[in-house]
């Protein structure tokens, strides 16, 4: 409880990160093949169309491993007070949503591009608390 009260902006936001990347990695471990044929039509007519399922398993593994870095680092947080592990979870999962805007602005996804720029706020704020 007193890590709650010491931390309380960054725990919020690493459930946040944790919710987010988590739930997504599970969708698309689910139901690979769907995302993967929706990917592949979204990215039909630019240069990574023959590069969806490496850029979506590259995707997959990197919002897992920030989703999983952030659970850590909230426990490590709610225990110890130790913040090096959230700080790399928060860390991975900006660099998990550039990649995710990257992909946005290469199919011309503005309004995508625009959604994933809200998720990156509380991230990058998350790495500013936390460093």
């Amino acid at each position: 409880m007193k890590s709650f009260l010491e931390y309380p902006a960054e725990i919020l936001l690493l459930i946040f990160l944790i919710v987010t990347f988590l739930q997504s990695g599970i969708d698309k471990i689910i139901d690979w093949n769907g995302n993967l044929g929706w990917l592949k039509g979204h990215f039909s007519k630019t240069p990574l169309k023959n590069m969806v399922p490496l850029l979506l398993g590259t995707v997959l593994l990197t919002e897992m491993v920030a989703g999983i870095l952030c659970l850590i680092g909230l426990v490590q947080m709610a225990t110890t007070g130790n913040t090096v592990m959230a700080l790399y979870g928060a860390i991975l999962s900006c660099l998990a949503l550039l990649m995710l805007l990257f992909g946005q602005r290469i199919a011309k996804d503005y309004e995508g591009a625009r959604t994933i720029a809200v998720y990156f706020i509380p991230a990058i704020f998350l790495v500013f608390l936390l460093q």
